[in-house]
């Protein structure tokens, strides 16, 4: 587990200038700070559009904040992947029947300082509803859950609070769901409901039995 006293991973000053140049040039703001908390679950929401990945890491190094990121394999071919991976970038194969959850929440177990962002949406295309994936890596590495939010109404883009599950995942959705009830995404039409789907139920039900 972590130490007493490590805050959060941190990037280098010239990415910190690169984000809040692209901002300043796209005429965004950001709003909020950075918890001093070591590691933590930050979700990405919402994820209408390709534009949501350049303009979230901008508003990250605009905080000086370090993340990682979830993306398909597809998406890191030579040389680009390169580029992507030194952006944060962790690539996941999709069609491994491996458990994500399990693995992902053991990263986080083992590192110091880590950030861990999780696009609950899954896919810039229409969702019916958020995938509940970052909510159980959150709860079985016992870390916080931290909102990361594009509003594309009013061109901001930063941090909420930070959550700490409880173990009522509908009890944690209600109060998630209350705060991204504001925020407008590029594309609102596309937005999936932040819900626990039957299937996560499902998933969860099975979990707990084991």
């Amino acid at each position: 587990m972590s130490k007493s006293g490590i805050g959060p991973p941190r990037i280098r000053k010239i990415q910190t200038l690169l984000g809040i140049l692209f901002l300043a040039i796209t005429g965004w703001k950001v709003a909020g700070s950075v918890p001093e908390i070591p590691k933590f679950v930050l979700v990405l929401a919402p994820h209408t559009s390709n534009w949501d990945l350049p303009f979230i890491l901008a508003v990250m190094y605009g905080l000086g904040l370090k993340i990682n990121w979830f993306g398909k394999k597809e998406l890191f071919p030579w040389p680009v992947g390169s580029v992507f991976k030194w952006l944060g970038g962790i690539p996941i194969d999709r069609s491994s029947r491996q458990n994500m959850v399990q693995q992902t929440a053991q990263m986080i177990w083992e590192r110091e300082q880590i950030v861990v962002g999780i696009a609950p949406e899954g896919t810039r295309s229409q969702s019916r509803h958020w995938s509940t994936g970052f909510y159980y890596i959150a709860n079985l590495a016992q870390v916080p859950i931290v909102f990361g939010y594009l509003d594309y109404a009013r061109k901001v883009g930063g941090l909420g609070p930070a959550m700490h599950t409880t173990g009522n995942i509908e009890a944690d959705m209600k109060v998630i769901r209350e705060f991204y009830s504001g925020i407008t995404a590029k594309y609102p039409h596309k937005v999936g409901e932040i819900i626990v789907s039957q299937r996560a139920w499902h998933q969860n039900s099975q979990n707990d039995n084991r």
